[in-house]
């Protein structure tokens, strides 16, 4: 069974992705490069609550209704009871009036109810598809991708479709309805003011983009002097150990505090010439209801129209711009989640790893045998990583994969394991081909113990227990023992119930490893895999892991990659790799008495060591 993650990257991927924040109706957004594709895709699961869509939009609909109806009866209360000082009748009105606005306010709360409910489980099932999807993916996907790009699509891209389909959909219904509701309103009641309300809109809508122009460039200059601070202050944090060990901690303070004080200063500027557009809109606003009210007045003096009417129409056109202004803000916001939707699909689309083959079998018993025949392989065509490789393991043995950094090593685990397939040749397990085997019965009977461990943030006998689920306490605690882990899980403040921190960072290396052996040991694998397991602990330490993994070894064929070559003298054969082939091939002993390659790497560690 596999056990931890391999973080050897063969592909080039970027670290964490620096977030933004919205900004508004000109802030730069990312756009879809297929909308209305992204958008049918998006309806697939839309139309899973069709029925609760639909009631939302009567329901925004309703409430629109209610919205128009109120400026009218306040203008018949005007010219019908006010003005003939029909106080009874007021109170009638006053009451009609109180029951439409509050109907329109509990519709309005109804349709964000509903569309709340129905956005959360569309999103919850994007999620569920994309992290189904992320399970599907073979391990060539992963090492040619940015995790921080992959983590910003699970979260930031999904949380943008999240506010897609809480506000703007019902956002954009309600307004579109209410501009066309309105417009037909102004012009029952009056059609000369309304044409003198409607010529306020081009100088709006100019003076709005001659700023945008200005206010969209300060913004794309604040995102990249956001994402430049965000990205310094990652590397500094996670670099904090050299910071530190070099003295350089104020060298660090002085460059954040420069692009600190850009960040600042473009940030001002941005923000200045945005907050310019709403004080400006609300200014063309104030100067059409004066150009109304002067118009109206001037009309109501000639008996053209009422002194109601002008209350209703002023209601009216303030109402008309307020849903042009909600109009530009969701463009952005649809724009941006669009985006999201796309980079989102765009990973439920790659092709997962593939299915076994037909008559694929299952490994019921396991004795051990592992053959490479003829192997070829390369993780990009025409640069072969692997050549000729041709090697025969019996049941029980060990098999030390030696050379320089580079050589291929950790790719014949990657094949053995079928993280990749082979590009030509065959490698079986017991004279079966891994290509016949169901995947997840051959990775059931592999263990792998990297040099980087991987634990999750959960007690340490749930770490252990990642080996078998079903494993009992007993079973955990012995696999623990074997492990030599016993001794300082039990010193450790909760024992095994100690939670983890990120990544086990509250353990030290050796510690981390030692678990990382237990849980392989808990698996009971039938095939070995230890990839640099000592590599990254002390002399002392590694002693302990050593007679871990010994326990481990024990009945089992077993493969080690090592730099430390003293650590594989007892291997049944070595095989050294160098530019993707065999060149040597033997025990520690017929090795050096070839005086070759391994000969020279063995006895320039000596002298290091003795160094």
């Amino acid at each position: 069974m596999v056990n931890d993650k391999t973080d050897r990257q063969h592909g080039k991927s970027a670290g964490g992705v620096a977030g933004g924040h919205r900004h508004g109706a000109f802030a730069p957004v990312a756009k879809a490069k297929d909308a209305k594709g992204t958008l049918k895709r998006l309806w697939t699961y839309m139309r899973r609550k069709r029925a609760v869509l639909i009631l939302v939009f009567c329901l925004v609909a309703l409430s629109t209704v209610f919205t128009l109806i109120g400026p009218m009866l306040i203008g018949w209360a005007i010219d019908y009871y006010i003005v003939p000082q029909d106080f009874k009748g007021l109170a009638g009105i006053c009451l009609i009036m109180l029951a439409v606005f509050g109907l329109g306010s509990l519709s309005t709360w109804l349709q964000n109810h509903f569309m709340v409910g129905a956005a959360q489980d569309i999103v919850k099932e994007i999620r569920k598809d994309l992290f189904d999807k992320l399970q599907q993916l073979p391990l060539k996907f992963f090492d040619t991708s940015a995790r921080g790009d992959l983590m910003s699509r699970l979260t930031n891209d999904v949380d943008n479709i999240s506010q897609v389909l809480n506000m703007s959909t019902t956002q954009i219904f309600s307004s579109l309805v209410t501009v066309v509701g309105t417009l037909v309103m102004m012009i029952i009641l009056s059609p000369i003011l309304t044409l003198f309300t409607v010529l306020i809109i081009p100088i709006m809508l100019l003076a709005t983009g001659k700023i945008a122009k200005r206010t969209r460039k300060n913004f794309m200059e604040q995102q990249q002097r956001l994402g430049d601070l965000n990205g310094f202050v990652e590397e500094d944090i996670t670099g904090m150990r050299v910071v530190k060990v070099f003295g350089h901690e104020q060298e660090s303070l002085k460059e954040f505090t420069r692009r600190n004080n850009l960040l600042s200063e473009v940030s001002i500027r941005a923000q200045i010439f945005s907050g310019i557009v709403f004080p400006l809109m609300n200014a063309l606003n104030n100067v059409g209801f004066a150009i109304v009210a002067g118009i109206g007045g001037y009309l109501a003096v000639k008996g053209v129209i009422s002194v109601g009417i002008i209350a209703s129409f002023i209601a009216y056109s303030k109402q008309f711009t307020r849903p042009l202004n909600e109009l530009a803000n969701q463009f952005n916001m649809v724009q941006s989640g669009l985006a999201g939707a796309e980079r989102v699909f765009e990973i439920m689309d790659q092709v997962p790893e593939p299915e076994d083959e037909p008559g694929a079998v299952e490994l019921k018993y396991v004795a051990g045998a592992v053959k490479f025949k003829d192997v070829y392989f390369s993780y990009k065509e025409g640069v072969p990583v692997l050549k000729n490789i041709n090697f025969d393991v019996k049941p029980g043995q060990t098999i030390a994969l030696v050379g320089p950094t580079g050589a291929g090593k950790t790719t014949v685990i990657n094949l053995l394991t079928r993280f990749y397939d082979i590009d030509s040749g065959a490698i079986t397990i017991d004279g079966v081909d891994i290509r016949n085997i169901k995947r997840k019965s051959l990775r059931s009977n592999l263990g792998i113990v990297l040099q980087d461990t991987y634990l999750f943030s959960e007690s340490v006998r749930d770490n252990i227990r990642y080996g078998r689920l079903d494993a009992t306490d007993d079973e955990v605690e012995r696999a623990a023992r074997l492990a030599n882990a016993h001794h300082f899980i039990k010193r450790l403040p909760k024992g095994y119930d100690t939670v983890l921190t990120d990544e086990g960072s509250n353990l030290s290396q050796g510690q981390r490893q030692l678990l990382s052996i237990a849980r392989t040991i808990l698996a009971d694998p039938a095939i070995l895999i230890l990839d640099e397991a000592t590599s990254n602990v002390d002399t002392r330490t590694e002693v302990h892991i050593q007679e871990a993994m010994l326990q481990l070894m024990k009945g089992r064929t077993s493969f080690v990659i090592a730099h430390r070559l003293s650590t594989i003298r007892n291997a049944d054969v070595i095989l050294v790799i160098s530019g993707g082939e065999i060149i040597e091939r033997g025990s520690h002993k017929e090795l050096l008495a070839q005086r070759g390659f391994y000969y020279n790497l063995y006895t320039s560690q000596l002298r290091g060591e003795g160094a």
